[in-house]
């Protein structure tokens, strides 16, 4: 076998030799799943005790094909932008200092990566997985090119585009998010973007240049921007629902261009890649607006689908050898009689659950939970999984009959009751306490 430490395409560039070696596929595998420690002997313990193991469920991550593909996307587009940067040349500097340079060769733009899915469908664990598996968000360099002192390097961040969709909330998001990943990584390290943040009055487009020269002073080799729907405005939720509403209709009208025209630049003059996910609609409006859409699919479009079927291979496979989503999820049962997870059972779940993944693993952990109060008995049945669904998981019904319907209509009135990856959790348990 060929030895990957002796080809390094990326050679004597301080900014890469942290990033770790380049994975292959299995490897890459290994690294994105978490799979919770298994339970056993689950009968001896007691009931109450067991509700501490099921919550532990939500770390699940069973890594698919599309997931791999997303890390690979990653990870080119990360270590080619720093191809371009290598502190040891002066244009790098120069472009950092804002020089206009003319390069001896033409440079190709950064190269953007897209993900899009409905909400649950593990697009955004699909991006900050591959991030998380780099040894540090921040690199601190005891000595650095064309520099006396150490000098902090931040490999990536991760912010949500504010609900608000305008400049300056996306500015002071990434602001307090450069700051935070700073803070975390370097001891006493002084908020660089305190004042900014804390103005009564901001301007928008002067916080996001401010923010881009200081995030490429520090070398950020990647910025992922989710929920990118909310740079647009949704149609009123009468015109969602009105029968009378074509899908055509229901176009999104964006905010406030400039955002959008920044995120370009970031890419086109920076050398800063941009990884964006989103829900259907709004990746849909993001590309039907922009002629330079390509642009935003130059590293990578991934759709990051839910389970469409419960016979999907994927999904649940009766071959113990090549294992499904299911199958791996089955593994954990806080029971002493499991549940044996076969067709029929799959076919329940998915259908309970539209085939979403978060929603599967909540309805697994609620179906526990509606398992474990029964005093005189200590198993997991199919019954449980339908009284979790029509009670933990009720408001959630319709908008999974809709997305079942695969109708566009459908789909585009109940959207909406969808719960965002902000508050799902912390309305699930709310619900859970009231039991």
């Amino acid at each position: 076998m060929n030895d990957p430490t002796l080809f390094n395409p990326y050679a004597s560039n301080i900014l890469i030799d942290h990033l770790g070696p380049i994975l292959d596929r299995p490897a890459a595998a290994r690294a994105l799943t978490f799979l919770p420690p298994r339970p056993e002997n689950p009968g001896q313990v007691p009931k109450y005790i067991r509700l501490h193991y099921v919550i532990q469920l939500r770390d699940f991550h069973w890594v698919s094909l599309e997931g791999l593909r997303v890390q690979e996307s990653i990870d080119m587009a990360l270590r080619d932008s720093y191809r371009y940067r290598d502190p040891n040349t002066p244009q790098t500097w120069s472009v950092i200092g804002g020089e206009k340079v003319a390069h001896k060769t033409p440079r190709a733009p950064a190269m953007a990566v897209l993900a899009v899915g409905h909400s649950g469908s593990g697009k955004t664990q699909a991006i900050l997985r591959p991030l998380t598996i780099y040894p540090s968000q921040v690199v601190m360099h005891e000595s650095f090119p064309n520099l006396t002192q150490s000098h902090p390097q931040l490999i990536w961040l991760s912010v949500d585009v504010p609900a608000s969709g305008r400049s300056d909330d996306l500015a002071a998001e990434l602001m307090t998010a450069f700051d935070t990943a700073m803070e975390k990584h370097i001891p006493g390290w002084k908020k660089r973007f305190a004042t900014a943040v804390s103005r009564s009055r901001r301007d928008g487009q002067q916080m996001l240049d401010e923010w881009r020269q200081v995030a490429s002073a520090h070398f950020l080799g990647a910025l992922h921007l989710d929920e990118v729907q909310n740079f647009f405005k949704l149609p009123t939720l009468k015109r969602r629902r009105s029968k009378a509403s074509a899908p055509a209709d229901l176009e999104l009208s964006i905010i406030e261009d400039q955002c959008l025209k920044w995120i370009l630049t970031l890419t086109n003059t920076w050398q800063i890649p941009i990884i964006l996910s989103g829900t259907p609609d709004g990746v849909g409006a993001l590309m039907k607006r922009f002629a330079n859409t390509q642009r935003f699919v130059s590293g990578g479009y991934h759709p990051i689908k839910h389970f469409e079927s419960a016979d999907e291979p994927v999904f649940f496979c009766a071959d113990p050898k090549t294992p499904g989503f299911l199958n791996k999820l089955g593994l954990y049962q806080y029971v002493a009689e499991p549940l044996t997870i076969n067709k029929e059972i799959a076919s329940k779940i998915h259908e309970l659950s539209g085939g979403i993944p978060r929603l599967i693993i909540a309805l697994w952990i609620a179906a526990h939970r509606v398992a474990l109060e029964s005093p005189n008995t200590d198993s997991l049945t199919l019954k449980d999984f339908e009284r979790a669904a029509d009670t933990l998981l009720a408001p959630v019904k319709p908008a999974i009959a809709a997305l079942r319907s695969k109708d566009p209509r459908q789909i585009a009135r109940f959207e909406d009751l969808m719960p965002r990856d902000d508050n799902f959790w912390a309305s699930f348990w709310t619900a859970m306490n009231r039991l």
